[in-house]
């Protein structure tokens, strides 16, 4: 893989971890109601879950699934189960940040790793920005290095940017003023979830 193609596919991976969405909720709740430490686990598992769909494209997997609609569109449905579960939980749950943040009790970081985790492997609009974006780098690499490079580079680019949010929002002048708003962040992210899930079921093709 040569560099000008590596720095193609950093660009995209850039863009791709800073776009907002569901993944920059998370994050942000572990963050508030956990740690700096609860928010970089959660950002870092989160990326676990995109160097695995790298690796899926790096197989050809992502490909088998694009022309197999029924194995993809089962993935997305329980993938959008999954989120609007996720977000009525958020929203309705009484044990949410600002109680945790009252009675003196954190999330677990077990809980942060396994959302950030979730959120990455549950989220079809990943899977498919790597059918629609991604595939095109594999064919560049051609040795171990450039697979090594197609796997590693979205990986440690999500986790970089997810913990430099964490990092931001948990300093001193940030952090008291977002836990001040703790039950809006919950309602907030929970409603991002479910607006996804129910994108992703509008936007299936049967």
């Amino acid at each position: 893989m040569s560099f000008t193609v590596w720095l193609g596919l950093l660009a995209i991976c850039c863009l791709g971890a800073m776009s907002p969405g569901p993944s920059l909720a998370m994050v942000i709740r572990h963050t508030v109601g956990g740690s700096r430490l609860h928010g970089i686990v959660c950002a870092w598992a989160h990326s676990i879950g995109i160097g695995f769909y790298a690796l899926l494209t790096l197989f050809g997997l992502a490909i088998v699934l694009k022309h197999s609609p029924f194995i993809f569109n089962s993935i997305a449905i329980v993938g959008a189960v999954y989120l609007a579960w996720m977000g009525v939980k958020a929203i309705q749950s009484k044990g949410g940040m600002q109680q945790k943040l009252a009675g003196g009790s954190k999330a677990s970081l077990w809980q942060a790793a396994r959302d950030g985790l979730a959120i990455s492997l549950f989220n079809p609009k990943i899977l498919l920005f790597f059918l629609a974006l991604f595939s095109q780098f594999v064919r560049d690499a051609s040795d171990h290095t450039g697979q090594a490079l197609i796997v590693l580079t979205p990986l440690v680019t999500d986790g970089l940017w997810y913990t430099i949010i964490a990092v931001v929002l948990s300093h001193s002048a940030v952090l008291p003023k977002l836990q001040a708003k703790a039950s809006l962040i919950d309602k907030l992210s929970g409603l991002v979830l479910l607006a996804l899930a129910a994108r992703v079921i509008l936007t299936l093709e049967f």
